[in-house]
């Protein structure tokens, strides 16, 4: 079984979109706790929530890595960036049973891309990303690398990346309006 996470309700099949890769393709997991953090972008919502107009392509935040063992590290790159970001959040959990034309490798464990539009066989729906994303983190299928105990090489190297990112965001301003205001200070030379 194949996972893919959406805010969309009611698709029957799953059609590639362009993501940060710039290739359109249709994004799906072998482990479905790893697209629970899908369900969500940071940037949009806090772009919504702060009555920030935009009407281009949306920024993709994903602040995951893996660990040794394969297993999803949520990182949070900002105090609370877990719960402000999925909190309240709901969505959708679609499963596929196979992909007909694989698309390109992206590198991440347990992923899979097809170029070719992906029908759905089932759709869970899910009331809580947080709460989702919790009961993961319990069972032990996710980690959550909270803020406040963030090792201090995580936290200089976010700072960093994030100050090289608004730099180069100049085509992104809803990425920038997201940056200035999670890292305000860090970004207020540039």
């Amino acid at each position: 079984m194949l996972y893919h996470a959406s805010q969309t309700p009611n698709i029957a099949v799953l059609e590639p979109r362009v993501s940060n890769h710039g290739v359109p393709l249709v994004y799906l997991s072998r482990k479905r706790e790893n697209v629970l953090v899908y369900l969500s972008n940071a940037i949009e919502k806090y772009c919504r929530e702060t009555g920030f107009a935009y009407d281009g392509v949306w920024r993709k935040w994903g602040p995951y890595g893996f660990d040794r063992d394969g297993i999803l590290r949520l990182e949070e790159y900002y105090p609370n960036a877990t719960v402000e970001t999925y909190r309240g959040v709901s969505g959708y959990i679609y499963s596929a049973e196979a992909v007909a034309a694989p698309g390109a490798d992206t590198g991440i464990p347990d992923a899979f891309t097809s170029a070719l539009p992906v029908p759905v066989t089932a759709c869970e729906f899910v009331p809580d990303a947080y709460e989702a994303i919790l009961a993961a983190e319990r069972a032990g299928l996710l980690r959550i690398v909270r803020y406040e105990n963030a090792p201090l090489r995580l936290k200089e190297w976010s700072l960093e990346t994030i100050r090289k990112e608004y730099r180069e965001a100049a085509e992104h301003p809803e990425y920038r309006h997201f940056i200035r205001g999670k890292w305000g200070d860090a970004v207020s030379d540039l």
